[in-house]
């Protein structure tokens, strides 16, 4: 069996919400699916995906290994970002046809289960302190055993400029009562996560945890900027509360620090930017040695929801797994086949490969402009912080 074809598939569902999807045929044909982690990014990355393609094509999609470190190092200069989402989609890609063409699921070929369903999180952010109580009640109705919302804006989004306001003090205040106000609206027994998104500087995210140890959040996810890893150190010794961070790192390399330091409690690992299941499957086990937790970020479709919970079921350190919405209640007219959910658990479908179809005539006809930007997130001062 050979690889014949690498397609990118930037495309749209029904709603508008946009995805980058890849498909590798096989001779066989046996064909796979992977995404791709940062969409903003869609068409340097396509053009990587075109340019990988040149080493991937022809081969054998078995070789998973080999190909990651022909595609990680193959020209000399280590894999930037960009690469490193074009790996991950075709290596990801790579695992569903691998298990197709044995009729297994993915998970069985990463080790077979260790657990039968993977508890989730959803996103449960509001616009204003009483959505997000009820957005949190409303996803503990559901069954769900999770809530999570982000470090709230402090002004609305202005259309003409594509911006939104963040002030950092009014934002840390208003943190604390929302999570004062949602603890107190779900009991003490539906976890938190509490996302900063990198918005904070170290003082004022030091200052704002200590207010929000009282509240007992599962953790705080990337309270600061990601380029430095070595920074959690310092944050380490005065932060109180479960760290997860990882989400922005490609590669295993930018882990090390922080696994080996025992600087995190969670380990953020985005399949779809770190390099795939190959390089996400290292990091979990390298965590392992240091009982940290995974909680793969997957704020994307439903073939890294697939990837994301084939690695959870197939791993022994698993915190929780990101799930924005609940699995089939959305992208259905592209994927009109996807994992399972439950009362707040997913898992993968006794089905070979990720267990996740794509409707290709469907998606052929949702082709979007693979770009644009986020709206930029002000301060006070006209500075901007991180989206």
């Amino acid at each position: 069996m050979k690889v014949t074809k690498i397609t990118s598939y930037p495309v749209a569902d029904s709603t508008g919400r946009g995805y980058f999807f890849v498909r590798v045929d096989t001779d066989a044909g046996i064909s796979g699916l992977g995404e791709i982690g940062i969409r903003f990014w869609g068409k340097s990355i396509a053009s990587a995906i075109e340019h990988l393609s040149e080493l991937v094509v022809g081969q054998d999609p078995w070789s998973t290994e080999r190909l990651w470190q022909h595609m990680f190092r193959g020209s000399f200069f280590p894999a930037d970002k960009v690469y490193c989402c074009a790996i991950s989609a075709i290596d990801i890609a790579l695992w569903d046809i691998k298990g197709k063409s044995v009729k297994m699921p993915v998970y069985k070929l990463l080790g077979g289960p260790v657990r039968d369903k993977v508890v989730c999180y959803p996103h449960t952010q509001g616009h204003n302190l009483k959505e997000l109580v009820d957005n949190c009640k409303k996803a503990v109705d559901e069954g769900w055993k999770f809530v999570r919302w982000g470090q709230p804006e402090t002004g609305g989004i202005l259309e003409a400029r594509g911006t939104a306001r963040l002030e950092p003090v009014e934002s840390m205040r208003l943190a604390v009562e929302q999570m004062e106000a949602v603890r107190n609206a779900v009991g003490p027994s539906i976890q938190i996560c509490f996302d900063v998104h990198t918005r904070l500087d170290p003082p004022a995210v030091i200052q704002m945890c200590r207010e929000l140890e009282l509240y007992k959040p599962f953790f705080i996810e990337d309270p600061i900027r990601s380029e430095n890893p070595g920074s959690y150190r310092m944050l380490r010794q005065h932060l109180n509360l479960p760290i997860a961070a990882g989400e922005q790192w490609a590669s295993k390399w930018p882990f090390r620090e922080v696994i080996e330091e025992d600087l995190i409690d969670y380990a953020r690992i985005d399949l779809c930017i770190v390099g795939g299941l190959t390089e996400a499957l290292k990091v979990t086990h390298w965590a392992e040695t240091h009982y940290i937790d995974i909680a793969p970020h997957n704020p994307l479709g439903p073939v890294s929801a697939a990837a994301c919970v084939s690695l959870c079921m197939a791993s022994t350190n698993v915190g929780v797994q990101e799930m924005p919405r609940r699995p089939g209640s959305y992208g259905t007219d592209l994927f009109p086949v996807q994992i399972s959910w439950e009362d707040g658990y997913a898992w993968c479908n006794d089905a070979p490969g990720l267990g996740v179809e794509l409707n290709v005539e469907e998606a052929e006809k949702r082709f979007v402009d693979a770009a644009g930007w986020p709206p930029l997130l002000r301060r006070n001062d006209g500075a901007f912080t991180n989206w």
